[in-house]
């Protein structure tokens, strides 16, 4: 009887700790593996983290539109519960084309352009 009380109670804790999670905005970086040179081969990175709870899109963007076959990581997470998550593509920048990285978690969607480094 006591054993089961005591699973009773662990599962309580466990659900209340979880429905009371703190959620946490993403952190992003948006940036190329080398200096960003318009003509020259390179990949597009965005790194995400910090966020909680760990449902969330990261699509990479050129031109408003998304790049395909980008590579992503596994989702992993922090000693805090925290998640990151990495996606990336190569890519060649040109002057005339707009790079950005697309955030959505929580139903709240944003953009992070990416500079190039010159």
């Amino acid at each position: 009887m006591e054993t089961t009380v005591y699973a009773v109670c662990v599962g309580l804790l466990c659900l209340i700790a979880t429905s009371t999670a703190k959620h946490s905005p993403p952190q992003v970086q948006v940036y190329s593996r080398s200096p960003g040179l318009y003509g020259k081969p390179n990949t597009l990175i965005c790194h995400v983290t910090g966020f909680h709870p760990p449902e969330i899109t990261i699509e990479l963007l050129k031109n408003d539109k998304v790049i395909p076959e980008a590579g992503q990581t596994d989702l992993a997470f922090e000693e805090s519960w925290s998640y990151h998550l990495t996606k990336h593509v190569p890519f060649t920048p040109s002057k005339d084309e707009r790079y950005a990285c697309k955030v959505t978690h929580l139903g709240k969607m944003k953009q992070y352009i990416w500079e190039p480094d010159m």
